[in-house]
């Protein structure tokens, strides 16, 4: 289903509430179980709109990671194509917990001759926040 059929369910649902109670009690079914079902329906609703949205943020984060990627190789001298968007390559990795691959990109733009120190500065600080919260994370695991 697509986003514009998943909005349609939606305002029908919400349009048809308040007769279908009115109508389910006038037929003998009690309003706690009209309220109860439209309930488990908004649970439903909620829950399939909160998922297409996290799935919708998360392709288009591979999308901006991507083009970062195809940036980076078609001209890897170059540290403006390490940023997509504003954002660094290396702090798109870093929130896709991909801390290693982070890493390797952070030193890579580090090495280049026209990064700025403070942008350098602030990805190890990155890294290493995120390196600190996996260590204390598996500590509360042991």
């Amino acid at each position: 289903m697509n986003y514009a059929a998943t909005l349609a369910v939606l305002v029908v649902l919400a349009f048809c509430f308040p007769l279908s109670v009115r109508l389910g009690a006038q037929v003998g079914v009690p309003e706690a179980v009209s309220v109860s079902v439209l309930g488990a329906l908004l649970t439903f609703a909620a829950a399939t709109l909160l998922v297409r949205w996290q799935v919708g943020r998360h392709r288009r984060t591979m999308d901006r990671l991507e083009a970062a990627r195809a940036q980076v190789r078609a001209d890897p001298q170059n540290p403006r194509a390490y940023f997509v968007g504003g954002e660094h390559l290396g702090a798109l990795l870093l929130r896709l917990d991909r801390r290693r691959e982070a890493s390797e990109v952070i030193d890579r733009y580090a090495r280049l001759g026209g990064a700025r120190e403070s942008e350098i500065v602030a990805l190890r600080e990155a890294l290493a926040r995120a390196q600190r919260r996996q260590r204390r994370a598996q500590g509360r695991e042991a």
